[in-house]
């Protein structure tokens, strides 16, 4: 296994990585809308968090040695499901691959985060 970190995403704020190798397979652990400049989430509509989840997702798998046409799968959470197409309309933008997806309303997310998402890539 070979563990994936990059400055350009937030740290983990966990006893977790950012990503974790094995064998052709990445494992994205769930990116949250914490711009890793400023080391906290500063971006306040559902929209704005979507996009920073997914530059979040691009900089780990730029790290990786990849992009997100490689992504087969995410899960996704909302802390709420009527942000639901507003949050689509921004994924759709990052995931033009179309990886299959779970998306799911949850109680709450760390930091007060509006969405939350995973990946898993074959990255050969």
């Amino acid at each position: 296994m070979q563990v994936i970190h990059t400055n350009n995403a937030p740290a983990a704020v966990g006893p977790y990585s950012q990503a974790i190798k094995a064998g052709n397979t990445l494992y994205l652990s769930g990116q949250i809308a914490i711009n890793p400049a400023a080391g906290k989430i500063v971006a306040a509509t559902i929209e704005e968090q979507a996009e920073q989840c997914c530059k979040n997702i691009e900089a780990v798998l730029q790290e990786a040695g990849t992009d997100m046409s490689r992504v087969v799968k995410t899960t996704c959470f909302l802390a709420e499901i009527a942000d639901f197409k507003a949050f689509n309309e921004i994924y759709a933008k990052h995931f033009i691959s179309k990886p299959a997806r779970s998306c799911v309303a949850v109680k709450d997310l760390p930091a007060g985060a509006l969405c939350e998402i995973e990946a898993i890539v074959v990255t050969e």
